[in-house]
């Protein structure tokens, strides 16, 4: 489509909450770099692994919360702007 890109949010992200939002403002996919440095310092291969299983449940959780059992359902009217 003529005049659109893609958008790839990168940086900051540290909850789940970070990912759902901006794939709901119209990101195509988060970038989630140094979210997994710190544990794989301090627990290697195995701190990656726990840090990723948390980002997917909270990330699986606030979607059922928010009411939305697939990414697709993610759009600007799942959030509230103050």
């Amino acid at each position: 489509m003529a005049g659109r890109i893609d958008v790839i949010m990168d940086g900051g992200v540290q909850r789940g909450t970070h990912v759902l939002k901006a794939l709901s403002v119209g990101a195509k996919a988060v970038g989630v770099g140094r979210y997994y440095l710190y544990p794989l310092a301090v627990a290697g291969q195995a701190g990656i692994e726990r840090a990723l299983d948390l980002m997917r449940t909270e990330i699986e959780r606030d979607m059922k919360l928010m009411g939305c059992t697939a990414l697709s359902q993610l759009s600007r009217d799942n959030l509230r702007f103050r």
